[in-house]
């Protein structure tokens, strides 16, 4: 079988369209579709399920996928081995939530950078969950951490750590508020504090008043900035309330530029992901820097 053929079909599979494989193999998509078509008469079974936005894998696709990426992804480790003979370091692709890349995984990751033995290079990119882990399957990116669990078997998840989400707010509002008013009369003593967020459908303060209220937050967002760095400011500021993860408030707590507007007995959690393709573990650089962050995540509860 032509390593060629597989080589589009694996990326065709990543992608989920023949026009983004076309674009990731530098081919024309009647290239794509030609070289598919191919394999799928020397195979005698269909592939793909052409749809109106790109394809779905058959079965007889999703099997091949699972057994040939992972040896494909091999080869490419090599030759890239080769090719890098001369040089000192391999690049690691990282990407990730912007937030918690920057303040978590990248200074844990950047001492690998420098290290005695086998250092790398480090390229970082931000992106949500989706753009992550789309640019992980299409090969963009070694590493990715993800508050999504993948699907499928392309992808391979390793539970990273759990971050709380707290409720926070400059000291004047929780003054406002008054102690323990929140506690009697619930999440209807905030319905005139202005809410910051990261998003006009209020991912973290939604997912906060689930559960732990068991109820819909009432306010709009009134300041909407898509960074959680950019939300703690605000909230510092005394623009409103926000809901954040401890490790990013901690020392703004600490400080008493912002307050704990409640403490739940049990705390709101979300779990990050380590995502990478299946079989990639094989390779030096991804292992070295997978195992270091989940060393390193022992220390972040």
């Amino acid at each position: 079988m032509d390593l060629a053929l597989l080589r589009t079909f694996v990326t065709v599979h990543r992608a989920g369209s023949f026009t983004r494989a076309a674009a990731l193999l530098g081919l024309s998509q009647p290239a794509v579709t030609s070289q598919i078509r191919t394999l799928e008469r020397q195979l005698g079974r269909p592939l793909f399920l052409r749809q109106a936005r790109g394809v779905t894998p058959t079965t007889i696709g999703d099997e091949l996928a699972h057994k040939a990426a992972p040896h494909l992804d091999a080869l490419v480790e090599i030759a890239e081995s080769g090719l890098e003979e001369d040089s000192a370091l391999r690049t690691l692709h990282l990407a990730g939530p912007p937030e918690f890349t920057a303040e978590r995984a990248l200074p844990a990751l950047t001492e690998l950078t420098g290290e005695d033995g086998q250092p790398f290079a480090l390229r970082a990119s931000f992106g949500t969950a989706e753009e992550t882990l789309e640019g992980l399957a299409a090969g963009h990116h070694d590493l990715a951490i993800s508050t999504v669990r993948p699907r499928g078997a392309l992808l391979s998840a390793t539970a990273l750590c759990d971050e709380e989400h707290v409720l926070v707010a400059a000291p004047h509002w929780a003054e406002r508020i008054g102690p323990g008013a929140l506690r009697r009369s619930g999440p209807s003593v905030l319905e005139d504090v202005p809410v910051i967020e990261v998003h006009e459908s209020l991912p973290l303060v939604a997912r906060y008043w689930a559960s732990v209220f068991d109820s819909r937050p009432v306010a709009p967002g009134t300041v909407v900035v898509p960074d959680l760095r950019a939300v703690l400011a605000c909230a510092t500021a005394g623009a409103g309330l926000a809901v954040l993860p401890r490790y990013l408030c901690t020392g703004a707590l600490a400080r008493g530029d912002v307050v704990a507007l409640h403490e739940p007995p049990v705390p709101p959690l979300r779990t990050y992901f380590l995502v990478v393709r299946t079989g990639t573990l094989a390779m030096p650089h991804v292992a070295r820097a997978h195992e270091w962050l989940e060393r390193a995540a022992a220390d972040w509860s």
